[in-house]
């Protein structure tokens, strides 16, 4: 008998969970988002939102809807995000904030690692969670892939992301897991984080961390923002290269969940397609976290979620389309491992769902 594949439950929608049910508004004015409450002082609605603090609330933490691995608040992390943030003078640093410049950006990182670990608790994990840079971009252009000049190719993204990584130089990540290079729009900003994958440039406490790569599908074509197709995603980001370490995983996420299905198949098609012609390329493990929304589609002018002219809401449950696309890839056999949670306006309660829609139909404990 086959050895079942393991599957783990990530987090869901850290920004979006802390606007909806924990009173916290951002703002073009917050463009770190979650990381914002690490500088304003408010550290403690940000443990709130991964599991419950001392204030235990209705099922609005991840950790006790019974996440695996918690995510860190560090998606929007950018020098220039800093160097933009203001705060008033409750703010942890004990004075009014008017920027923070790169040598005060590592304090931030550690305490966000550090609320993640503690939440997560001894047997849990933390995926250090890094944005592309159109997250950074205000409004941000994760979903279109529209970036400015200086970053329309793998250069000038392998050079942001190299200052992004340095940042980490000196931070205690000893209680990382994994880190997640999330919602990828571009191909050439895939090939620069591989290009980052060596131990000449990647930090030394990053080193020898698994790392994974999610990519989104917003339109209707199942290809990336920039017109990459899945062929192309799967090769700029598994195949191997002599000197680079290859990403211990390939994900999609803040994607459609009625989309999954058939994008799994294409993905497990093309991994296939290069493994028979001779590429070098393995089975990696596979990350798959959706947006949590019903149809709606987000709108980066207004900052609101709207549902498309003329489209309806799915009729199944987030959690079943979700559990039957992770169902059929077990089914098939192919991926080392699955992590499966949610993106943007997934709740605690999505995931409480989507663990025992998983646990009823045998796949996890």
């Amino acid at each position: 008998m086959a050895t079942p594949t393991p599957v783990q439950i990530l987090d869901g929608g850290l920004g979006t969970t802390l606007e909806d049910l924990h009173g916290i508004t951002f703002s073009f004015d917050t463009p770190l988002w979650s990381s914002h409450l690490l500088v304003s002082g408010e550290e403690d609605k940000l443990l709130d939102c991964h599991t419950l603090n001392a204030r235990p609330t209705n099922n609005t933490a991840f950790k006790q809807a019974g996440a695996d691995i918690i995510s860190t608040a560090t998606y929007q992390t950018s020098i220039a995000g800093f160097a933009a943030t203001k705060a008033p003078k409750t703010g942890a640093l004990g004075s009014e904030v008017d920027g923070i410049d790169k040598e005060g950006i590592p304090h931030f990182l550690s305490r966000a690692i550090v609320i993640a670990s503690n939440a997560a608790g001894e047997e849990g994990k933390v995926a250090l969670a890094l944005g592309p840079y159109g997250a950074t971009m205000i409004p941000s252009t994760e979903y279109s892939g529209e970036y400015d000049p200086e970053h329309q190719n793998a250069q000038g993204l392998e050079k942001w992301h190299q200052e992004r990584l340095d940042l980490f130089e000196d931070v205690d990540t000893k209680k990382v897991s994994y880190i997640a290079f999330e919602t990828v729009p571009r191909l050439d900003e895939i090939i620069a984080i591989r290009n980052l994958l060596t131990t000449d440039k990647i930090p030394k406490s990053l080193r020898g961390l698994p790392v994974w790569i999610s990519s989104l599908y917003p339109n209707d074509d199942e290809n990336l923002p920039d017109g990459s197709t899945v062929e192309e995603v799967v090769k700029a980001a598994l195949t191997r290269k002599e000197g680079f370490d290859t990403p211990w995983g390939i994900g999609i996420n803040c994607t459609k969940v009625e989309k999954l299905g058939s994008l799994v198949n294409r993905y497990e098609h093309a991994i296939q397609a290069c493994i028979d012609n001779g590429e070098p390329v393995d089975w990696p493990n596979l990350v798959l976290y959706p947006d949590g929304t019903n149809g709606e589609v987000y709108n980066t002018a207004n900052k609101t979620w709207e549902l498309p002219p003329g489209q309806t809401q799915p009729e199944a449950p987030w959690e079943v389309t979700l559990a039957h696309a992770v169902e059929g890839a077990l089914q098939r056999g192919k991926w080392k491992s699955i992590i499966v949670g949610g993106c943007c306006k997934t709740s605690p309660e999505h995931i409480r769902k989507l663990r025992k829609t998983l646990h009823d139909g045998g796949y996890i404990p």
